[in-house]
């Protein structure tokens, strides 16, 4: 298993895992002919350097992971760095095969290596196994999330 950059090839396989899903399919649009706004998205990642589009490789090179990172500098922790992780996938095939666990020991270095003191999550309640999985990697439910949609 390796860890690369995504790159706008990868495009149309991460759009798939990211909308094969229950909670996503309601929201996102996957078809052959992705909309412009997704590349337009990459874009604006790929060239913020707090943004890190992540993709796993099995050993026939084919993406079967990804995630996003953000690196969030702020005032408080003494002008500290916070790390947000985002946009977890494994693709359906792959799954329960220790790939999760893997991005989120990758992800765990990677925060250390950016200098930052926490890396969080948020995941909606309605994802009760996903909710247990990140527990068993240690980590704690120590805020309540609230959102505003536009």
């Amino acid at each position: 298993m390796k860890f690369r950059k995504a790159t706008i090839k990868d495009i149309p396989t991460i759009i798939k895992m990211i909308s094969d899903d229950a909670l996503a399919s309601k929201r996102e649009y996957f078809t052959t002919t992705l909309p412009k706004t997704y590349y337009d998205a990459f874009e604006r990642i790929d060239s913020d350097s707090n943004q890190e589009l992540t993709v796993v490789i099995d050993d026939k090179d084919e993406v079967v992971g990804v995630f996003q990172m953000t690196f969030i500098p702020y005032l408080t922790y003494q002008g500290g760095i916070r790390a947000q992780m985002e946009g977890v996938r494994v693709h359906k095939g792959h799954r329960n095969q220790g790939i999760g666990k893997s991005i989120f020991q990758w992800a765990i270095q990677r925060t250390k290596e950016r200098k930052a003191h926490l890396l969080q999550l948020t995941t909606d309640k309605k994802r009760p196994d996903a909710i247990r999985f990140y527990e068993s990697l240690g980590f704690k439910p120590s805020h309540e999330g609230m959102k505003m949609h536009f």
